[in-house]
């Protein structure tokens, strides 16, 4: 089936629209758009970053998710508290395969829950002793954690625990940074709130302490921000950088380090991968430092290329030819991954629905493929993405905020995907609706997907899901004839 043209795509929004009582469907509607890739703005044509309707199934996390599981988490060398019951840090913990180099509760605390675990009576007097109990406790058994953060969840922000007075009394006592994070998961309206928050607690606990400390420097330091090292993805990344000549000083946050979180302001140039995620510390550091950010995309050769060279205009012409030389080295490489795999995916259509910035950021990668997405849309944006993902789509392509269960069912069943790329929340429902699907919040139990080893594994992953035979087996449920009950033989 072709894709839809303008008319249909728009037909197709208004038909999904209808089930919805009156005043939902005119909320909805300000969050399903075609595409224009002459819009120079997209706040006239999409709404984004507003509250989840009640009764309709959304797919957001809530704000402690954005700091504890996106922006503080994968810090390895730190412990994070969860603070408050148990479920939320257990939910949280080692769910998005951060990898990093260290010894796990030695030197690296990524893949362990430390919680509080409040109880009914914590709720009735307060937590403020339990905490510090807590993180004695921990300096005791895990000596060589470089400091801690206070991740609250929603019972903390409703009875009111001063996690910043105990965190300020445990910093003089262990020496070390104790870093309180207000991400209660009642506040804002999905994980989004939960990065900047956690970026405002980097910027008001961590990084100001290498101010007036002496930084041996070098022209060619940068830092790598927004790579959470799903899978490797920040390793294939760094990788091509130091090729071309670069010295990455920091990496945040996937396989990063408390010491590196204070190395940024030295720099030459923040690299940020992930926009959503850590775009409040990058202008912080560009406004306080002058230190300049770049948005750059490693999914894909195309996008690698030309983000390799917009990376290297912002240094001389040794750089440059460093830049160059990188692109010459894996040319023939990726020339082969393609000639292998795009005979068997040219023309695919692809849907996605994903959160940070997959849902523009691997559209390069599919094109080098030969496929099309042909429907896309985060959970969490904010109107700053849709306008870069506007440039990113072709013109026809149907895109969507804060989706539905309804919505997304709905569109599927009219655009037909040869496959879906979204959570793990989805994953089982188009499963069972008999459609290829690669869940693209944590490749899947794959990876790395980024830089030009990243690409290799993403092209076979999509190549294996895509042309496995299962998916001529299985039928939606809800499609499949119903038995015809047995007749009970007589005596």
């Amino acid at each position: 089936m072709a894709a839809l043209t303008r008319e249909e795509t728009e037909s197709l929004i208004q038909e999904v629209l209808e089930v919805y009582p009156e005043k939902a469907k005119k909320d909805r509607a300000k969050h399903l758009m075609v595409n224009d890739k002459e819009l120079e703005s997209s706040k006239k044509c999409i709404t984004s970053n507003r509250k989840s309707l009640p009764g309709v199934m959304t797919m957001r996390g809530c704000a402690y998710a954005g700091s504890k599981g996106v922006v503080w988490g994968p810090i390895k060398d730190i412990i994070s508290i969860s603070h408050g019951p148990i479920g939320c840090g257990q939910y949280a913990r080692a769910g998005r395969r951060n990898y990093y180099v260290g010894t796990t509760g030695v030197d690296s605390f990524c893949e362990i829950n430390f919680t509080s675990d409040f109880q009914e009576k914590d709720i009735v007097f307060g937590g403020d002793k339990k905490l510090a109990k807590l993180i004695r406790e921990i300096e005791t058994l895990f000596p060589l954690s470089k400091g801690v953060s206070i991740q609250s969840e929603c019972p903390i922000g409703l009875i009111g625990d001063d996690i910043e007075a105990v965190a300020k009394k445990s910093a003089l006592e262990l020496g070390k940074p104790v870093v309180p994070v207000r991400c209660e998961g009642f506040r804002g309206v999905s994980q989004s709130l939960g990065h900047h928050i956690a970026n405002d607690s980097v910027r008001d606990w961590i990084i100001s302490n290498r101010d007036g400390k002496p930084f041996e420097k070098t022209p060619y330091d940068v830092a790598i921000l927004g790579d959470y090292n799903i899978g490797g993805d920040a390793w294939a990344s760094r990788i091509l950088l130091e090729e071309m000549g670069l010295r990455v000083v920091a990496q945040w946050s996937g396989d990063g380090t408390l010491a590196e979180m204070v190395n940024p302001p030295p720099g030459k140039l923040n690299l940020r991968h992930c926009y959503r995620s850590m775009n409040y510390i990058s202008r912080h550091m560009e406004e306080k430092y002058g230190i300049p950010w770049m948005e750059y995309n490693f999914f894909g050769p195309t996008k690698i290329k030309e983000s390799l060279r917009k990376i290297a205009s912002y240094f001389d012409d040794t750089i440059k030819a460093g830049a160059e030389r990188v692109i010459e080295k894996y040319t023939p490489a990726m020339e082969a991954v393609i000639a292998k795999y795009k005979p068997r995916l040219q023309g695919k259509k692809v849907m996605l629905y994903v959160g940070g910035l997959r849902p523009r950021h691997v559209v390069g990668a599919y094109e080098d493929l030969g496929m099309e997405v042909v429907g896309t849309g985060y959970e969490f944006a904010h109107n700053d993405d849709y306008d870069r993902t506007i440039k990113e789509m072709g013109d026809t392509t149907l895109i969507y905020d804060d989706a539905t269960g309804h919505e997304l069912d709905e569109f599927v069943k009219t655009l037909k995907p040869d496959l879906i790329g979204s959570g793990i929340k989805e994953k089982y429902v188009f499963h069972k609706m008999g459609f290829p699907f690669r869940q693209m919040h944590s490749w899947d139990y794959s990876g790395p997907y980024h830089g030009y080893d990243g690409f290799a594994v993403f092209a076979k992953d999509m190549d294996l899901t895509i042309n496995n035979p299962c998916w001529s087996m299985i039928k939606a449920p809800w499609l499949q004839p119903a038995e015809v009950a047995e007749e009970p033989q007589a005596a």
